[in-house]
């Protein structure tokens, strides 16, 4: 009997795609289009992006299962968005720190909640993703690894940090092997009605201060010694690293180096300022390894964009912080952000970055 293969599709190329090749290689395929959007938002979030107005891609999702020959589920995941993606997204921003929901979404939504319901509606052997990417199983450790995709530029694993071993035992990422011009190519081979079609970038595209109405609260700015040099709009609009929009001029140019929550303020300095080496993360995940009980070295990538660079990672405290130490310091290490930890393509594990020290 062939294997049943249930494919998150979102009506872009990558998963469209990845369908398409696990029918062409024998499976016996079906997909899931979540649904997402809240219309409450419509009117200030448009545009191309992961949260944005889904007619579009509900259509194209639609046509690409047509032409596969493929059976579709349309599963309303709205409520269940909104209460472990939106508000995690808006209550990290009230934080002073600067989210990362897509690694919420793989981890809750996406890789959980979504699998859940589908369980109860059908049976599948693998959910497979577009995701750029690859698994494997260690036998001798008895572990699921995460490596990365073969394609370093699309490289997706980092936003896959936090998926546990149950969820990666039953994962398939078909475009792991894949280059993102070799994905498209295949989509215009095989003429699906998306192969041109444009990706999202972001996760939203359009004005998040809707998001924040009635809570923006301005506040001071100050420079490294502690000067009052301006005043800032509400910490939700800034970020580590950030130079513009901050309306103050002082000779030269000034980032955020710090936000503090507590009293409301924002600190700037030069450019020097902006790099760091020392940093917590809060309770690490450890994917392909169990954990670690002495100092381990490895790259680290504080941004998806971020080239990883070598740090020594420390066990966890009692609180099941972990501190990270690059060899040289980086640009924004921001709260909020994921920090990644690699040894070659093998994904070690993650965590949330907290207090940035020096």
């Amino acid at each position: 009997m062939r294997k049943k293969v249930l494919v998150g599709m979102s009506g872009g190329v990558d998963s469209s795609v990845s369908a398409l090749l696990l029918k062409e290689e024998g499976y016996d395929v079906s997909g899931v289009f979540m649904k997402v959007w809240d219309e409450k938002y419509k009117g200030f979030i448009s545009g191309h992006s992961c949260f944005s107005p889904d007619r579009k891609d509900t259509e194209d999702v639609k046509s690409v299962a047509e032409m596969l020959g493929i059976k579709l589920y349309i599963v309303d995941l709205v409520k269940e968005f909104s209460n472990a993606v939106l508000d995690y997204f808006k209550k990290e921003y009230i934080k002073g720190r600067t989210p990362n929901p897509c690694v919420v979404c793989n981890r809750y939504i996406k890789f959980g909640i979504l699998i859940e319901k589908m369980r109860e509606m059908d049976s599948f052997d693998f959910f497979a993703t577009g995701h750029y990417a690859n698994v494997g199983y260690n036998r001798r450790k008895g572990r699921y690894i995460l490596k990365k995709g073969m394609d370093k530029n699309k490289d997706q694993s980092y936003f896959l940090f936090l998926l546990t071993q149950t969820q990666l035992s039953n994962v398939m990422f078909p475009l792991g092997k894949y280059t993102k011009t070799e994905v498209r190519s295949i989509a215009e081979r095989y003429k699906l009605p998306v192969s041109d079609k444009e990706e999202s970038q972001d996760f939203i595209d359009g004005d998040i201060k809707k998001f924040f109405s009635g809570k923006e609260k301005q506040g001071d700015i100050l420079d490294i010694e502690g000067n009052v040099i301006g005043r800032h709009k509400g910490i939700v609009f800034y970020t580590v690293g950030q130079r513009k929009g901050m309306g103050i001029a002082k000779g030269i140019p000034l980032y955020v180096i710090e936000i503090d929550t507590k009293h409301n303020r924002i600190v700037v300095g030069d450019k020097r300022k902006v790099y760091k080496s020392e940093f917590l993360v809060e309770k690490p995940n450890w994917v392909s390894i169990e954990g670690i009980k002495e100092p381990l070295k490895a790259y680290v990538r504080i941004r998806y964009k971020h080239t990883e660079s070598p740090a020594t990672i420390y066990p966890p405290d009692r609180y099941n912080y972990s501190k990270v130490v690059f060899d040289k310091p980086q640009w924004a290490i921001t709260p909020g952000q994921a920090a990644v930890f690699y040894e070659g393509d093998v994904l070690l594990g993650g965590g949330f970055i907290t207090t940035v020290y020096r």
